[in-house]
């Protein structure tokens, strides 16, 4: 195999893909570089095609500690299952490459992403895409046409691509783009509220770079690329028994997609085909009755494909009966969970989420070990849960799948930027969002439900935040963009479009293609679609809950801030941390003291609040010369009385300031342990505080 190394300059960085030397019984493997990030991608091609009816293809992104100089925590010291990150990589990856392969091919195929070197300068995950694309291209794997990936941000209203940590970290648009030489297949990123034009004048600055990428793989290919495996054309039906399936069938599925109810029309749609196929097979040998049955089926989905695409083409009419921008009829609900801190249910059409919130306080913030970070905090979580029975299945609950980490990310995505500052709302925020219906989109009714339970909460979001999936019917030239599709759209669609955003613009966007990409003209088209619904939706959920609570739920922590001054923090934490322990578990409250001498107290009583208040406030106080303190003697000398005026500070009242006259001997006016009324007269500059009880006397 020959060693070949090609460079391509994209945004001001070289990225460099690197086969032939590494890896070599892989069907492909290709190290490709930016900075001093290092990424091997490797993919297999089995030898011979399994009995599946989808691709089975898998793909694995993979952070290795020893990329970035780090030793794994835990007791085993090794990395373990995906992280959130990685799977979410994992999904980026797979989502851009899966369209490319002829949808009859049925080897399975691997690619696996391990990062050699990080350079939080130069990520590894569009990085990783674009060595995933080049290792599928060189290797034999039938791969249609190749694809490439970039991020693009735009910092102080300029387009930045590959941007470094900083760059990314500051921007208000922030997106992965990939797709073919012609067109865009896959948009995954967030936004600070852009509008349309915007998003797509960035799809327009990647594709340029796309185009410059895949070159530079198809100069790759050309030098160290294994032949294709060539792909059987798929059987074809037999004709007859089509043309029988669609003369005797059509009625029925006419018939059957015109049931309302998801679960309704898909028992009419199985009805329908039973008929069918019996009717077709009826009075055949029995030797023919089992390939003439199978391909009846096939017929039979090749029919409902295009009876349903055909009608939405030609009569602009969906299945459920909608108009193509038609939205599903929306009802919400908030507060009905009394012991959360926040509720809410949001219902379109046949999918419901139930979204509940939880405040916490600083501890509960999420610890993330990522590449660039090893002591990551998350302080806003967003779980989505799909239990079987939102789709009336029966299976086995087990940890969350891809899917479900996926649509969580999104829905985290679309919230996170109207969320307060910690500063201005110092609370952990936590919202689990149970799916307890589906029939598309749930991701979606994640986003709004998740904004209607921060409102009732009082979580004071800056904007209330909606969102809708959209989908695509494209035959020939012709096409029809779908607002608010359902799962069987989802299903015989071409794309699979979700924007989410508030009135002013977008905050999350997520687009998948099963076709080679769509146009500028397509997206326009859907974009300004997608924002019409967007509208929409806003308006229906505000009829439930028109503003932010001003009330926080009883049950929600309240946090109360004071602050110190610093060289008393010391006195608060105490040795080994053993008074602010006694503080918290004396009042039953949570305790934060930042450097800055800020002290959050975090309880659900304000009585619990305000005795943790008042003892911080008894250990840092300082005495106010000319104040009045009624103190305890602790300590007797020849020369005066040491008086303890607040716990841990003491002064010292000399003999001649105990009483008018002369005293003679301490002892004759005070003893240990008495109660004295004393007055500050002096604080010098090392902290030494003196008393006086004669001034103290004639203040009386």
């Amino acid at each position: 195999m020959n060693h070949v190394v090609k460079s391509v300059e994209i945004g001001g960085n070289t990225i460099t893909f690197e086969t032939g030397k590494y890896a070599k019984q892989a069907s492909g493997a290709v190290i490709v570089r930016q900075g001093d990030s290092m990424v091997l991608c490797t993919t297999v091609c089995a030898a011979a095609e399994r009995v599946f009816d989808f691709l089975p293809l898998t793909i694995d992104y993979q952070d290795r500690n020893g990329a970035n100089g780090t030793i794994p925590g835990g007791y085993l010291k090794r990395e373990g299952r995906s992280s959130e990150r990685e799977t979410l990589v994992s999904r980026v990856i797979d989502r851009s490459i899966r369209p490319m392969f002829p949808k009859h091919f049925r080897a399975e195929l691997q690619g696996i992403a391990t990062v050699m070197s990080y350079d939080k300068d130069a990520e590894t995950d569009v990085l990783s895409l674009c060595g995933m694309a080049a290792s599928f291209h060189v290797s034999d794997a039938p791969m249609t046409q190749p694809i490439a990936g970039v991020r693009i941000v735009r910092v102080k209203g300029e387009f930045k691509l590959n941007p470094t940590f900083d760059e990314a970290r500051e921007a208000d648009i922030n997106l992965i783009v990939a797709g073919t030489k012609d067109a865009i297949t896959m948009v995954e990123g967030g936004a600070r509220e852009a509008d349309e034009d915007a998003m797509l004048d960035a799809f327009d600055i990647c594709q340029d770079a796309i185009r410059k990428l895949i070159a530079c793989m198809e100069e790759l290919r050309a030098a160290a690329g294994k032949e294709k495996v060539e792909v059987p054309a798929p059987r074809e039906l037999d004709a007859a028994i089509v043309a029988a399936v669609a003369e005797k069938g059509k009625a029925r599925l006419v018939e059957a997609l015109a049931v309302p109810g998801k679960h309704e029309r898909g028992e009419a749609m199985k009805a329908a085909r039973a008929a069918t196929v019996a009717e077709v097979t009826a009075g055949m040998a029995d030797d023919a009755v089992a390939q003439a049955t199978a391909d009846a089926k096939g017929a039979w989905e090749k029919l409902v494909k295009k009876t349903m695409r055909g009608t939405v083409i030609a009569t602009r009419t969906r299945i459920d009966g909608r108009a193509p921008d038609e939205i599903r009829d929306i009802w919400c609900e908030v507060g009905m969970a009394p012991r959360a801190h926040g509720s809410a249910i949001f219902t379109r059409g046949e999918t419901q989420g139930f979204v509940n919130i939880a405040l916490g306080t600083e501890p509960d913030a999420q610890r993330m070990e990522l590449p660039y970070n090893r002591d990551h905090k998350r302080n806003f979580m967003l779980t989505y849960v799909f239990a079987p029975y939102c789709t009336g299945e029966a299976r086995p609950l087990r940890g969350p799948k891809r899917r479900e980490i996926g649509h969580g990310a999104l829905a985290r995505r679309a919230i996170l930027s109207v969320l307060p500052t910690f500063e201005e709302f110092p609370y952990v925020i936590r919202s689990t969002s149970e799916i307890m219906e589906s029939n598309g989109s749930s991701s979606m009714a994640t986003v709004c439900g998740t904004t209607l339970a921060l409102m009732d909460a009082g979580v004071p979001i800056k904007e209330p935040v909606a969102g809708i999936a959209m989908g695509l019917v494209k035959e020939g030239a012709d096409f029809a963009v779908l607002s608010d599709i359902l799962g069987d759209e989802d299903a015989l669609g071409d794309m699979d479009f979700k924007v989410c955003g508030t009135k002013n613009g977008i905050t999350a966007f997520q687009m998948d293609c099963k076709v080679e990409g769509v146009s500028r003209e397509i997206m326009k088209k859907a974009m300004a679609q997608a924002r019409d619904g967007r509208l929409h939706i806003l308006g229906e959920m505000l009829k439930t809950l028109p503003s932010v609570r001003t009330e926080m739920s009883p049950y929600a922590p309240r946090i109360t801030t004071l602050h110190i001054k610093q060289d008393k923090i010391r006195d608060i934490i105490g040795p080994g941390g053993k008074v602010i322990r006694g503080i918290q578990e004396a009042c039953d409250v949570r305790i934060k003291v930042e450097d800055s001498g800020r002290v959050d107290v975090a309880s659900t009583s304000q009585e619990a609040t305000d005795k943790a208040i008042q003892m911080i406030r008894e250990i840092t106080q300082e005495a106010e010369i000319g104040a009045l303190y009624v103190g305890v003697v602790k300590r007797i000398v020849d020369f005066g009385a040491f008086v303890e005026i607040f716990p841990g500070t003491d002064g010292l009242v000399h003999i001649s300031h105990l009483a008018h006259e002369r005293v003679d001997k301490v002892t004759d006016v005070l003893h240990e342990g008495d109660e004295v009324l004393v007055r500050v007269i002096d604080v010098d500059r090392s902290g030494k505080i003196r008393l006086s009880r004669k001034e103290a006397l004639e203040a009386m």
